[in-house]
């Protein structure tokens, strides 16, 4: 403070005397260093010295098949003035497709006093909010965020909670419908999806309730772990003509083994994402979730700043990505139609 006065006493004098050369070049450093400091993010000038704010990014599988997701949230927040381990720390956790460590990771988040939780899946979600009521999280994905008491509204989200919605585009009725342009004769299905997960089970009953209006006969092959996964396949014995597996933390981590179990009983598959073909699955429909995960550090970006997230609306996705392996269509002896692929948003061959 005493160099302030100063300064402003000898403004005082140089007003009737002008300014010496020495005396500008200080004021001119002086108010170049303010208007610095003022166009720094708000957080950040909140912070203790050396600390820099500090995202917890709650991974639901594990590094490697989230790279897409993580590099797209990483490049918008550098995008948007956050460049990590200069200004901003990002804290990465991975619950390696295993619901039963959300609650231990969202605990260190805690525990370490983090600015702001990143997470993506209700379980994880819901296990966020259950330790904590004051951390914001960010979802950047959920499937049913009002239904699941994430949130108040997807308009008011109120409390701590916030982010974007994969819910109300009947996404499963057109991943069907998609399907059958490749299985002209489906006629009965398997679908596959982890009953732990509240969302997954939403999107069972979606597509059971879309496979009834075509006709289509339904096998459900309920899932709670890992090793749940083979013995599901050996009670299909030739029993389905397609397989559609719900996107969940569980499935992905174990897409590969899902993908070459299918592909050995003669079965087409069906996902959400785009990283389940990439894995060898034939087609996917659904959200471009690196999309979403940008979206994510807007929101981030806006909590470090100083908004609330209960006064950040829950948004949905408005990028939909159709893929389609024509490697594992050439596996199965599947001919993918030309409209079809026209169609598609990505062909790997």
């Amino acid at each position: 403070m005493t160099s302030l006065v100063r300064l402003g006493d000898r403004d005082d004098r140089c007003s009737s005397e002008g300014h010496a050369p020495g005396e500008r070049m200080r004021r001119h450093d002086f108010i170049t260093l303010i208007g610095t400091i003022a166009g720094w993010p708000l957080a950040v000038r909140a912070q203790q010295p050396g600390k820099l704010p500090t995202i917890g990014f709650l991974g639901q599988s594990t590094r490697s098949a989230a790279s897409d997701w993580v590099a797209a949230f990483v490049q918008r927040l550098h995008e948007v003035g956050w460049l990590e381990g200069r200004t901003v720390a990002i804290d990465y956790r991975w619950a390696e497709g295993r619901e039963e460590l959300y609650a231990e990771l969202a605990e260190h988040f805690v525990r370490v006093k983090v600015d702001v939780i990143v997470t993506s899946g209700t379980p994880a979600v819901m296990a966020s909010k259950r330790l904590t009521s004051t951390i914001p999280i960010v979802f950047a994905t959920a499937g049913d965020p009002v239904g699941n008491n994430l949130v108040t509204s997807l308009a008011r989200p109120g409390g701590n909670v916030t982010g974007l919605s994969t819910l109300g585009a009947d996404l499963a009725g057109k991943r069907l419908e998609l399907l059958r342009e490749v299985v002209p004769g489906l006629s009965r299905l398997a679908i596959m999806g982890n009953v732990g997960n509240p969302f997954s089970v939403l999107e069972i009953e979606e597509a059971q309730a879309a496979a009834r209006k075509l006709g289509i006969e339904v096998a459900t092959l309920e899932i709670r772990h890992a090793n749940d996964i083979m013995p599901a396949f050996d009670t299909l014995k030739g029993r389905s003509d397609a397989l559609y597996v719900c996107t969940d933390a569980l499935a992905g981590t174990n897409r590969i083994r899902i993908n070459i179990l299918a592909v050995g009983a003669r079965l087409p598959t069906m996902h959400g994402s785009r990283d389940y073909v990439e894995a060898g699955g034939l087609m996917s429909f659904g959200p471009n979730y690196p999309d979403l995960f940008r979206r994510a550090a807007d929101y981030v970006d806006k909590i470090l700043r100083g908004a609330k997230p209960g006064n950040i609306p829950v948004e949905q996705p408005t990028k939909f990505d159709l893929i389609v392996n024509l490697i594992t269509a050439k596996a199965l002896g599947l001919t993918v139609p030309s409209q079809l692929l026209a169609r598609a948003d990505e062909v790997l061959e």
